[in-house]
């Protein structure tokens, strides 16, 4: 079997999604995947855009403007017609996915270059944006308690986490953040994209749009749920609206040798899973326990762990129930540089983001670890988890 090697990943900062106040609010997500293309051309000019042998776009809402972006993106962006692409959903895990199976097609020997992908922006294509729900859903399930709010509030008080822990969650993850930014470690991995301030005024966007340098804790201890009355998840401990594209290059081995290329992890291993749809946020546990129990590695084989920070709730019920870390922040391994309650969500982005965060986190700050872990939950239930090791 053929090993599937990461050569590069980049991504746009994360802006917000809001018509007036996003830096990318002038943008659609086309661009913004172009942008990506771009660079990742760019840095590597051994490939050839017309050696792709195929994108894979993850998008969690692919209607609107991200109505199959996969093709229309790569087409809009001036590459060439004869590389195949495709778009595909698997909700938040939406970009994980693209990577897995981009993954998945070198290690068969089906493909030597692919490119995996995610995009969403959630402004323009906005959070369940034209679904019909299959009226027999509700024979099954309280159609209140499907939306992600209602979910975190559940996962909350099952798993018993505290309104303290996640507040400092949120702190910690906004903090680490900063550091980060401040030390340059997010520039490898960035693409700077031309924005627009509040004011309308057009600036290079080099840094993430929604990282808090200064959180209030009275503030925060202050705000109220507006998921459930008297209830503990608020707008501080929940991942904001967000716009943002990400791609990784990846190779078979002996594809990158031929061109001369350099790399230092591989793709390992990788699961889908799921769970209960209204408890979607614990979505980590199954999917990496079925990780673990695959590979015969457990949590202290993990230099790094990138899991998305959907809510604090989830988060910190998976880092416990999977025993990734201490029981709160800050973490030693889990979200060295922060998470998306910081960084943001931009849905179908997010599982190819923490991805090539988590290849930079091990390449910088952890160069003697084999193993990093990225894992995120998704809604209705979504789940995946891959494994990145360092080559030999």
């Amino acid at each position: 079997m053929e090993e599937a090697v990461f050569i590069d990943g980049l991504r746009t900062p994360n802006g917000r999604a809001h018509f007036e106040k996003g830096w990318f609010r002038k943008l659609r997500p086309d661009e913004l995947l172009t942008k990506v293309y771009d660079a990742l051309f760019e840095r590597n000019k051994a490939v050839k855009p017309e050696d792709v042998d195929a994108v894979l776009v993850g998008s969690a809402n692919i209607s609107g403007m991200q109505n199959d972006i996969g093709r229309l993106a790569w087409l809009a962006g001036g590459y060439p017609e004869s590389v195949g692409t495709n778009t595909l959903t698997n909700q938040c895990p939406s970009g994980m996915a693209a990577t897995m199976h981009a993954a998945r097609a070198i290690m068969c020997g089906e493909a030597d270059i692919m490119i995996a992908a995610g995009v969403e922006d959630m402004e323009k294509v906005g959070m369940g944006a034209n679904m019909d729900f299959p009226p027999r859903l509700m024979e099954r399930y309280n159609i209140m308690d499907i939306p992600m709010g209602a979910t975190a509030e559940k996962v909350a008080e099952q798993y018993n986490v505290a309104r303290e822990d996640m507040d400092n969650m949120a702190i910690w993850s906004n903090k680490k953040a900063c550091e980060a930014r401040d030390a340059g470690k997010f520039a490898n991995e960035i693409v700077p994209v031309m924005g627009h301030d509040m004011e309308g005024n057009e600036f290079l966007v080099d840094k993430d749009q929604w990282i808090r340098d200064k959180m209030d804790p009275e503030k925060m201890a202050a705000m109220q749920s507006p998921f459930k009355p008297g209830g503990v998840v608020t707008a501080a401990t929940s991942s904001p609206l967000t716009q943002g594209a990400c791609a990784l290059l990846m190779m078979s081995r002996k594809k990158a040798d031929e061109l001369g290329l350099s790399y230092t992890y591989k793709y390992s291993a990788g699961v889908f899973a799921a769970c209960d749809p209204t408890v979607m946020g614990i979505g980590p546990i199954v999917a990496v326990k079925k990780l673990f129990e695959k590979t015969g590695l457990g949590p202290d084989d993990m230099g790094a762990v990138e899991l998305n920070e959907a809510f604090g709730s989830q988060a910190l019920a998976c880092i416990r129930e999977l025993k990734l870390d201490k029981d709160n922040a800050p973490f030693d391994k889990v979200n060295q540089w922060g998470g998306a309650l910081a960084l943001g969500h931009p849905l179908g982005e997010s599982g190819a983001r923490i991805l090539v965060t988590l290849l930079n986190v091990l390449k910088t700050d952890c160069p003697d670890a084999k193993y990093g872990l990225a894992s995120l939950c998704g809604g209705f239930g979504n789940t995946a988890a891959v494994l990145v090791e360092k080559v030999s």
